[in-house]
């Protein structure tokens, strides 16, 4: 190896704090990360463009003075709109296309002092919990390469965990941030709604379920960018309520006595999660008993089916959407040829909806959400299992069978009929909600949610834990997690395939 070696010690911040005592040079840092990345990515399929063009510019030009100047950093290839560099957002729609101009929250990594070198792989649209995309392949776990990393920022945590960098970018619109954070042994933090913008060119990702975030090693990490990315942009339809203080001062604030509800029931299914998932969900209540916490079983009334129909609704509808806008950015019409399968079976089915279904969706989804925000008034802090298994392999929520052949007729026939015909949108849904049992609920009501690697398995695969603090309280979700990590600590654990192994274990 070559470069700076002692890289793996530090999280984030503290490369940062090497650079502004000029122990390490930002060009050094930015070697090493590129090394890294070409060594381990063939193996593991987590960063889709290289940028180390702009990423030496912007060194030549001089990094802003931030939190994180001089620290290699990965965006992913959605949403994140960077000027002159391709948006694909995973479809073969977006292969050609360049915005240009840079999002908000590209704006505001910048500004941080992050050193943007490179893109991650995501699903196509951000729609699955893996990273599997037709355009640019299979992302692979670091801890065991036959199994997913999840998704939707799979190729983020990938990267993480396989350390090419200390945190990355993501985002968060039924788990996002949280699923490959728990496959991946990392930190994923959803934000609340309206905490981090959206702009220039998106408004309401998925009717406000998405709050795009980081993905990194460390909780103080996690906290310290949500200092420099929060707060609305210009034209923003939502505002988290406001905060004053710094977060990274709340991770090392003791939460006193908190009163903490848990569950092992899944909130969009019935049914059991998986023996590992329940053993480290009973460690975990353990542990903060141990810490002096109140810990009560307790799980909010919810009707299972509205919350995960009206789910998988909104998404149908704002996948079609979606299309919409790709034709009006593209200036072309867009055809099942621009698509996987799965993807345009779910913009034909958003355009089966008429407005009045997805009126009365959200009716539903509203009413439940009253029902969950008042049973959090009850506690500081839920807790459940992120998901309810350890990552699983490859193909797991893809069409299979006669399905697969069948989901194309939707171009060629009315659509109504069509969709009582084909399963194949409760088919997905029924996978899904399978594995990611709890996560969409966040993001349906706006609650801060935070998943941390507080359990591996017999095997040495990760299992992250849950926690949901009340609406705009990042604050007590980070002293929480700041306490758990020293509990128990997770930073010297590291995944068998990893850029800083003098080979592959």
């Amino acid at each position: 190896m070559t470069g700076f070696a002692e890289y793996d010690r530090y999280d984030a911040l503290g490369l940062a704090e090497l650079v502004k005592r000029g122990e390490v040079s930002p060009v050094e840092l930015l070697e090493e990360a590129i090394e890294r990345r070409n060594r381990i990515n063939p193996f593991i399929n987590a960063v889709i463009l290289d940028m180390g063009r702009q990423a030496r510019e912007t060194l030549r030009q001089g990094v802003p003075d931030g939190p994180f100047s001089g620290v290699p950093f990965l965006i992913k290839d959605l949403l994140a709109a960077y000027a002159g560099v391709p948006l694909t957002s995973g479809s073969r729609a977006y292969r050609h296309y360049i915005p240009d101009f840079d999002s908000e929250m590209v704006k505001r990594y910048k500004a941080s002092g992050a050193v943007i070198f490179g893109k991650t792989n995501t699903p196509e649209f951000g729609l699955m919990g893996v990273t599997e995309p037709a355009l640019y392949g299979i992302t692979r776990n670091p801890w065991h390469l036959e199994r997913t990393p999840g998704g939707s920022s799979g190729g983020a945590a990938a990267a993480v965990a396989a350390g090419i960098v200390p945190m990355a970018s993501g985002g968060d619109g039924g788990g996002s941030l949280r699923i490959p954070a728990s496959c991946c042994g990392l930190v994923g933090f959803k934000a609340t709604r309206g905490r981090n913008p959206h702009g220039p060119a998106v408004s309401e990702p998925w009717f406000g379920q998405v709050q795009e975030g980081v993905i990194s090693r460390s909780v103080r990490d996690t906290a310290a960018m949500l200092d420099a990315t929060h707060g609305p942009d210009q034209g923003a339809l939502y505002a988290a309520p406001s905060y004053s203080g710094r977060f990274l001062d709340e991770v090392s604030v003791a939460p006193g006595r908190l009163r903490i509800a848990w569950t092992a029931e899944p909130l969009l299914r019935d049914g059991v999660m998986e023996p590992e998932c329940l053993k480290g969900l009973e460690a975990t209540v353990r542990l903060l008993e141990s810490l002096g916490h109140e810990v009560v079983e307790a799980a909010p009334v919810l009707d299972k089916q509205a919350l995960a129909e009206g789910y998988l609704l909104r998404i149908a509808a704002a996948t079609a959407g979606e299309v919409g806008e790709a034709e009006r950015t593209l200036g072309r019409r867009l055809t099942l040829d621009d698509f996987e399968t799965e993807t345009w079976s779910l913009v034909r089915l958003g355009q089966s909806f008429t407005a009045g279904a997805l009126d009365n969706a959200n009716r539903l989804i509203y009413g439940q959400l009253r029902r969950f925000d008042a049973f959090m008034q009850g506690y500081d802090v839920f807790l459940t299992p992120t998901l309810a298994s350890p990552p699983p392999g490859f193909g797991e929520f893809r069409l299979k069978g006669a399905e697969k052949w069948l989901a194309p007729l939707a171009k060629r026939f009315p659509v109504g009929p069509l969709v009582h015909l084909l399963p194949i949108l409760t088919r997905l849904a029924e996978q899904n909600f399978r594995w990611v049992t709890s996560t969409p609920v966040m993001n349906m009501s706006g609650h801060p949610s935070v998943s941390l690697p507080l359990h591996w398995t017999t095997d040495n695969l990760p299992v992250g834990m849950m926690f949901t603090g009340r609406f705009g309280d990042e604050a007590t979700l980070f002293r929480l997690a700041g306490q758990l990590e020293k509990a128990s600590p997770w930073a010297h654990r590291c995944a068998p395939v990893h850029a800083g192994s003098s080979g592959l274990k």
